[in-house]
């Protein structure tokens, strides 16, 4: 029976052996060009202009290029986003864990805070995380440091991948949310002092909103923190801590 080729998965970039990584034979390779600095002005305009907004077009624009020039090097506008997927991986700060004498907890604290950075420092990042293999080698040096540090944890084999997805999947929340926060606060012009206080006071004046937030005034409080930049790490911080917690506890149940 033929298979339906729209449902077969799309190829990584890491797995395809492509002639135009190299360059064709026959001369007309553009000079000054390689796939490192196509993929770190990718990571630039992505950063700058957004998801959105980046195409092949405008990225030979910013390289002074053609856009044809850019498919001796890549064969497809996602195989770009792969590629600058893995490079902002790659900005991550691995521990050693195998380092004798290493909490595994103060480990998985530096990664979750890692990541969460990440996701706030290039907003696009996390609706492409879940659409490729994410097999480059900066991702899978990130996985690797994971999974050697949560199996430290004592967790029995089959709770592993669990208290991995716990910690990280709540990270890749936390993180995303937060950067659309700020990016939507850059819109604006104003500090994010300034718009937090400005929403939660047209919260409070709004009709239907305005019971809910007179009841969670308390709890706003309690959260502590003189800016905002202090009350989501103060969040974040108290949310990893349960986490970790939990592993604990599943631990000793065994």
């Amino acid at each position: 029976m033929v298979k339906d080729a729209g449902r077969s998965p799309r190829a990584s970039v890491w797995l395809a052996a492509s002639a135009r990584r190299s360059g064709r034979s026959g001369g007309g390779q553009p000079s000054g060009l390689d796939r490192e600095r196509i993929t770190t002005v990718s990571v630039r305009l992505l950063d700058a202009e957004g998801l959105a907004k980046f195409s092949m077009r405008r990225l030979a624009a910013e390289l002074n290029v053609t856009a044809m020039s850019l498919y001796w090097y890549v064969d497809t506008k996602d195989d770009l986003l792969e590629l600058a997927l893995d490079a902002a991986f790659g900005e991550l700060r691995l521990p050693d864990p195998d380092a004798e004498g290493e909490d595994w907890r103060e480990q998985l604290r530096g990664l979750a805070t890692e990541y969460r950075a990440l996701l706030v420092r290039h907003p696009w990042l996390s609706p492409l995380a879940g659409r490729y293999l994410n097999i480059g080698p900066n991702s899978l040096a990130f996985s690797r440091a994971v999974q050697r540090v949560v199996r430290r944890a004592g967790l029995p084999a089959h709770g592993v991948t669990g208290a991995i997805s716990a910690v990280f999947q709540f990270v890749y929340g936390f993180g995303t949310i937060e950067g659309h926060f700020f990016a939507r606060i850059a819109d604006t012009g104003l500090s994010p002092e300034e718009y937090y206080e400005q929403a939660m006071a047209q919260a409070t004046e709004a009709p239907g909103t305005a019971e809910v937030v007179e009841e969670s005034k308390d709890l706003m409080a309690a959260r502590g923190g003189d800016t905002v930049d202090e009350m989501l790490d103060r969040d974040f911080g108290y949310a990893l801590d349960l986490l970790i917690a939990g592993i604990e506890a599943m631990v000793t149940r065994g």
